[in-house]
């Protein structure tokens, strides 16, 4: 591992995440990335693993998804593991696919007929939060040594970073965009109907408790219904 080259990469990668749009994007830029600059790397994903199932958050190669579903499908294999553990195991690696696996022997074979020879998978995680686990396939055995699961670990730990802050704007964006739309259909009412803000606000909140809808898409129902009845 040339480690010069790639705490380069890293820094190249890190100003990449951060220009991202969206969650999403820094997701499947992460997946990418990971086959891209870890050695021997065929294919990359990040599973996270909610109620109990299993979801393909990215994907980078044509294996990923099918080993996702089949992990969720069998309640078993190292990546829906390691993404549920709460421990403080966050690294694994499996040498050699084509050897017997006994803590997860239905995957295990299943996954040699998907082609995976070996696989590593570190969680990704800022402080006390995780997010899922970056899992790294190959289709050979025996190439992920302790040089490239160090490697994963450090674009994992990387990533997060980024991870945390998309979704921190994308949340921010959103509450952003509620608002706009709610301010937006209290104007209406109040226009249309002499009613006070707080009067308005208090309509949009009992229809919302009323009908069992979200605030923002009663607003957006509102605003809806005035510009068809402008048109």
């Amino acid at each position: 591992m040339e480690w010069q080259k790639f705490a380069e990469e890293m820094a190249l990668l890190a100003r990449t995440l951060l220009k991202q749009d969206s969650v999403q994007q820094t997701l499947d830029e992460i997946a990418a990335s990971a086959v891209k600059l870890v050695d021997g790397c065929d294919a990359a994903g990040i599973l996270a693993v909610r109620k109990g199932r299993a979801v393909t958050l990215s994907s980078y190669g044509d294996m990923v998804e099918e080993s996702d579903r089949l992990q969720g499908e069998l309640g078993e294999g190292p990546c829906f593991d390691l993404a549920r553990r709460a421990d403080e195991e966050r690294v694994f690696r499996v040498a050699d696919m084509t050897q017997p696996q006994p803590g997860w022997p239905r995957y295990a074979e299943a996954a040699r007929g998907l082609g995976i020879g070996s696989m590593t998978g570190v969680l990704l995680y800022t402080h006390e939060e995780d997010f899922g686990a970056l899992n790294l396939y190959a289709r050979r055995p025996g190439a992920f040594t302790e040089d490239i699961e160090t490697a994963g670990w450090l674009l994992a730990s990387h990533a997060a970073v980024a991870l945390a802050d998309a979704r921190t704007i994308d949340q921010l964006e959103h509450a952003l965009e509620t608002r706009h739309a709610i301010g937006e259909a209290m104007g209406m009412l109040m226009e249309r109907h002499g009613m006070s803000d707080e009067d308005a606000f208090s309509v949009l909140r009992n229809i919302s408790q009323h009908h069992n809808i979200k605030l923002r898409d009663v607003a957006q129902e509102i605003r809806d219904k005035h510009t068809g009845d402008q048109v």
